[in-house]
């Protein structure tokens, strides 16, 4: 476990190294995960991005441990608790056991959470959990079309709603509500926030004849 700490612990950022080394030694997953617990910042933040790295590589090398991932949503480390919602999201394309339903609404939840980065982990995470998952891709569309009426000052919500434009963007072909996207997409053409405003004519472009 030391080789680990201190490989972490190191000025430079390792991650995607050891990341490959616990993908070929999977011994090395359960120390990571015990270095969450580390009172050393730069361990148990690299620790955790290690983590989200196999995780959207290699799923199904951490998803024996998807319970630990969803016990971290309660942690009251933001840092740790958005990796935790990143590695959920990526654990949801090999979700045997239906983990997704178990969280979904305490997930989706998280859309109302006074951290607006929170609440932007979820709606960056939701076309993966919408491809992987189809049984939930209309719930997940809703809560995204709902992003408009979520109390939030104007500019984090402009902020939030051209995120949902870029994760409808990547399971449009998919969505049943096309029309209800579209028009929440058309109605960011108005955006105050130039970014957004982009975002949408590009959607816009792509998506609709």
């Amino acid at each position: 476990m030391e080789d680990i700490a201190d490989e972490l612990n190191q000025k430079e950022d390792h991650s995607k190294d050891i990341a490959e080394k616990a993908v070929k030694n999977p011994q090395l997953i359960s120390i990571l995960l015990n270095l969450i617990s580390s009172d050393v910042a730069r361990i148990k933040f690299r620790s955790i991005k290690v983590l989200n790295i196999i995780s959207g590589k290699n799923p199904e090398i951490l998803y024996p441990r998807v319970d630990f991932f969803i016990e971290l949503l309660d942690t009251g480390n933001k840092v740790i608790m958005w990796n935790a919602m990143d590695i959920l999201a990526n654990l949801s394309a090999v979700d045997s056991q239906e983990k997704i339903e178990y969280i979904f609404e305490k997930f989706y939840g998280l859309l109302s959470d006074e951290s607006m980065i929170t609440a932007g982990h979820v709606v960056d995470n939701s076309w993966k959990i919408a491809r992987a998952k189809p049984e939930y891709q209309k719930k997940i569309t809703g809560n995204l079309l709902e992003l408009e009426n979520i109390p939030r000052d104007q500019e984090c919500r402009s902020i939030l709603l051209g995120k949902a434009i870029l994760s409808f963007d990547k399971y449009f072909d998919e969505i049943q509500d096309k029309e209800e996207v579209i028009s929440l997409v058309k109605r960011q053409l108005d955006s105050p926030r130039n970014a957004t405003k982009v975002k949408a004519e590009q959607f816009l472009k792509k998506h609709s004849g």
